[in-house]
């Protein structure tokens, strides 16, 4: 019977496994062994990878794979990828190569603005709110200088602050709204601080004010916001339908045709638009998390802008004007390429320096690359070919494995599905004849 435990994170890693071992895995030596070989023989390493959470008892692996041959604004890149679903890897390099022949990818940063709010509830008069935020905004502004000043030397900081009455949605809701440039900085650190600061001023203005008809205002919290509609970057890719050629047995025209039609399926129809948008992730947080960005916070604001019209709807749009193929979304990422994991992480700088040592323009640009080549690859199955053969041969490895076959079976299994679409059953079955 599992037994509660007091004090747990105060036990040392191998006293946090001999617990885990005895409560849950039932003294299992093989346990204990998978969990130890994932250690890495590098004290000082693993100290490092310890210290990225709480609690940690071993370090769970993830491939880091390339993808190279991106055209982007006319530089060619090599995209570093963590992903552990089969055939990502291989289509965003399936796009890179169609594209880096027909003009590559062109993308433009519309905007690096984000936000936080200080959310407040006051059920007295309107105009008590806004007689109150004129007499204390200067003091608002005064109180985070100090934080502020240095993200304001590197040309960033707080951009705008304002109150927003948002009454007609929530009874006496209001918001202190602000919105900063953070520069190379994911900082959600550098906003949260900001926000906190605010807040704390705001009761001690609030205190002060002698025009409040009921109890001052309360500060209900005070964080950023993962949705950044302004923090934009377009990425499109084009060419004259004649130069898409003939693929799998479709003309240029038909492949083209098709292509508009089924990004208009995910734009009216949300049970197709989640797959196509998951797709579209596959490519962006495998960059995210290659870099070490938040990919939860990445996820949460691209989804949220995806429906951002009422509607769940398809990120990217495509269209066949005066004969020329065009393809192109408009992505919402907040990401950094420095503080963090990523100037801690081995593997996050390694793979910013893979990319050119990007600034966060840079990055924005090569991660929506990625989401859009990643969309491109699946649309072109699927218009085509259908995506399941070329997915279930990608993860026939994985599914070698999970039969148990030895080398020398898979290898002839491998041979034996070479032009035919792999399944479980199947390949037990020939397995099943070998043996």
């Amino acid at each position: 019977m599992n037994q509660s435990v007091q004090g747990f994170s105060k036990l040392s890693k191998s006293q946090k496994v001999d617990w885990l071992i005895s409560n849950h895995l039932d003294n299992d030596d093989t346990a204990r062994t998978t969990i130890l070989q994932y250690w890495n023989t590098d004290e000082k390493l693993q100290e490092l990878h310890d210290g990225f959470s709480e609690n940690t008892i071993t370090n769970f692996y993830l491939p880091l794979g390339l993808s190279p041959n991106f055209l982007i604004n006319d530089q060619l890149k090599t995209i570093p990828m963590v992903i552990e679903e089969s055939s990502v890897v291989a289509a965003a390099s399936k796009a890179a190569k169609f594209w880096l022949q027909r003009g590559g990818f062109k993308t433009t940063i519309k905007g690096t603005t984000k936000s936080g709010q200080v959310h407040i509830k006051y059920d007295g008069l309107r105009s008590e709110m806004e007689a109150f935020y004129a007499f204390a905004k200067a003091d608002l502004l005064q109180s985070i200088q100090q934080i502020n000043a240095s993200m304001k030397s590197r040309g960033g900081g707080l951009q705008e602050l304002r109150l927003v009455d948002k009454t007609e949605a929530l009874r006496g809701y209001y918001q202190l709204h602000a919105t900063f440039d953070t520069r190379d900085a994911m900082g959600a650190n550098f906003i949260n601080t900001v926000l906190e600061q605010l807040a704390t001023t705001f009761k001690q203005k609030a205190a002060d004010f002698q025009g409040f008809s009921i109890a001052q205002p309360e500060v209900i919290m005070s964080i950023l916001s993962n949705y950044v509609p302004e923090c934009l970057v377009n990425v499109k890719v084009s060419c004259p339908v004649e130069d898409i050629g003939t693929i799998n047995g479709v003309t240029g025209a038909g492949f083209a045709r098709k292509f508009v039609e089924a990004v208009e399926i995910a734009t009216v129809e949300p049970y197709r638009a989640v797959t196509h948008n998951k797709g579209i992730m596959n490519g962006i947080d495998a960059v995210v998390l290659a870099t070490g960005n938040d990919f939860r916070a990445v996820e949460a604001g691209v989804h949220a802008y995806a429906a951002r019209s009422g509607q769940y709807r398809s990120l990217t749009s495509a269209s066949v004007e005066d004969e020329v193929f065009t393809f192109e979304a408009d992505f919402p990422l907040a990401l950094g390429t420095v503080g963090g994991l990523t100037s801690i992480h081995p593997l996050a700088k390694l793979s910013l320096q893979i990319m050119g040592q990007p600034n966060v323009q840079e990055l924005m640009s090569i991660t929506a690359v990625c989401g859009l080549a990643q969309n491109f690859a699946a649309l072109h199955s699927l218009v085509t070919t259908g995506i399941q053969s070329g997915h279930m041969k990608m993860h026939l490895t994985n599914m070698l494995e999970q039969i148990g076959a030895a080398d020398a079976e898979k290898k002839a299994l491998r041979k034996e599905f070479k032009d035919k679409t792999p399944s479980f059953s199947a390949l037990k079955e020939s397995l099943a004849k070998m043996r």
